[in-house]
């Protein structure tokens, strides 16, 4: 069985279990401190309203034998728990089998989230937590050497990652082609980090050397984690420096450490055990390995497709994934600015304050924050509600009601509520476009941002104008 054991990549297998159990930590503190007003029982989107209208078949879930918020809360906490021992190294110290229950519940907890969050989980991360966390729990622990068909699944999975990325980039935009689309994306992504501002004013021939080497590392590159050592693992780790370089550009999310944790299991590194494994062990990893194998047919055609999709799981599990981002780049940065006015009646003397968000930008004298790889789930569908009203039809009204009623669980998730006595009389939201400020403006007033009212997007709302709550289904 020396074809199936790979020592060689015993620590690439120890960094890429810890940073995943990492992520999971993040993902489950996140659900469990944002899901109430979210997804809860009486939150913008309720998890119950969902379950009824779907089938076990469209969202398996724990949450289809039974929901309720403490429920939710419950296995929140079980998974951040869990998580946590996991980082810790507790895998290491328990029995092979059952280090693979510990990953594969925590696949099983975090799934079961994921498959009720409607839109605020309708991200390619989370599919890729879930694929990757997957194939953490057959990677195995320290009684055992890494398997090797496993490591080949985890080259296929970055493959992906960033192939579809590369590819839903050249067929899109033709800013990509062109090399200009970084004239653009740092000062429009989702959620700038402290950096962006800087980013956005290098120089345009930077930003065409920014453009192609990514093109370079997403299409190129990939190819070579499946050549020898040691090209494969120069190739893991130009991926590495890219993803870094994400990093200090902007938030996304958990997506570039997860994408550097996969690229971990390529570099090798050896320490160890060598045995490959007990004959159940081999059998159940050689099972899995044949599984995926047939259900990467989909995602693997959808590469080449010229009708490519991104963020796409083809299975209610999340086992193989389509993967992707900015196959088309905003040249504009539209942010949705909410507003809140203690008087009674709306005149043109009315005094309108502003709520704080912690992730997008509002105060043009706010630097922007780093909160990647923590995940700010509604900051991110601002984002979205800005690009187009039709992303944010859902949940915006709710949104509103639950400022107006002076919902603690809503308030909770602002950094600034500029009416902590008593609720506002009205809500209404203003669109702005937002341009970062130049050298001279930044040093003089110290503002990051500079914006222009182009629009009303949401006219003056009171309580009245919505009917009562009626089992957490507020319209």
């Amino acid at each position: 069985m020396e074809w199936f054991a790979a020592p060689e990549y015993w620590w690439g297998r120890l960094v890429f279990q810890r940073l995943v159990a990492a992520v999971y930590l993040l993902g489950f503190l996140a659900a469990a401190r944002q899901f109430r007003a979210l997804l809860g029982e009486h939150g913008m989107l309720p998890v119950p309203r969902f379950l009824a209208r779907t089938s076990r078949r469209q969202a398996p879930s724990l949450f289809r034998f039974h929901y309720s918020d403490r429920a939710f809360a419950g296995t929140a906490w079980s998974g951040a728990l869990l998580a946590a021992a996991l980082l810790a190294g507790a895998g290491e110290l328990v029995p092979l089998w059952a280090a693979m229950l510990g990953w594969g519940l925590l696949w099983l907890l975090y799934l079961s989230i994921v498959n009720v969050g409607q839109t605020w989980y309708a991200f390619g991360w989370e599919s890729l937590l879930l694929e990757a966390g997957l194939l953490a729990a057959f990677l195995g622990n320290g009684e055992v050497a890494p398997a090797a068909p496993v490591l080949w699944l985890l080259r296929w999975l970055l493959f992906r990652v960033e192939f579809g990325a590369g590819m839903i980039k050249i067929r899109g935009d033709r800013c990509w082609r062109e090399l200009t689309c970084l004239r653009y994306h740092h000062e429009t992504q989702p959620m700038p980090g402290p950096l962006s501002w800087f980013f956005h004013h290098l120089p345009a021939p930077l930003h065409k050397v920014e453009t192609a080497a990514n093109h370079v590392v997403q299409l190129v590159v990939p190819v070579g984690l499946f050549l020898p050592q040691p090209v494969a693992g120069v190739c893991a780790v130009l991926i590495v420096v890219t993803q870094l370089w994400l990093v200090l550009s902007g938030n996304f999310a958990w997506l570039n450490w997860l994408t550097i944790a996969l690229a971990c299991t390529v570099l090798p590194l050896s320490g160890g055990t060598s045995a490959a494994g007990p004959p159940w062990y081999v059998g159940v990893v050689l099972a899995f390995t044949l599984l995926v194998l047939v259900l990467s047919y989909r995602p693997a055609r959808n590469l080449f497709s010229h009708r490519q999709v991104m963020n796409r799981s083809f299975d209610r599990l999340h086992l193989v994934n389509a993967y992707g981002a900015f196959g088309a780049v905003n040249r504009l940065r539209l942010e949705v600015v909410v507003q809140g006015t203690a008087d009674r009646r709306v005149t043109g003397r009315s005094v309108w304050q502003e709520y704080g968000f912690h992730g997008k930008p509002g105060d043009p004298h706010r630097m922007p924050r780093q909160f990647a790889p923590y995940h700010l789930r509604l900051d991110w569908l601002m984002w979205f509600a800005g690009i187009s009203p039709a992303y944010a039809r859902p949940w915006f009204r709710p949104f509103v009601h639950r400022l107006l009623a002076g919902d603690r669980d809503t308030l909770r998730l602002l950094r600034h509520n500029p009416f902590p006595d008593a609720p506002p009389e009205y809500v209404r939201a203003l669109l702005y476009r937002y341009r970062f400020t130049d050298w001279r403006t930044l040093r003089t007033t110290g503002a990051w941002w500079e914006r222009t009212l182009v629009r009303e997007y949401l006219p003056p709302v009171r309580l009245s104008d919505f009917r009562p709550v009626v089992r957490g289904d507020p319209r």
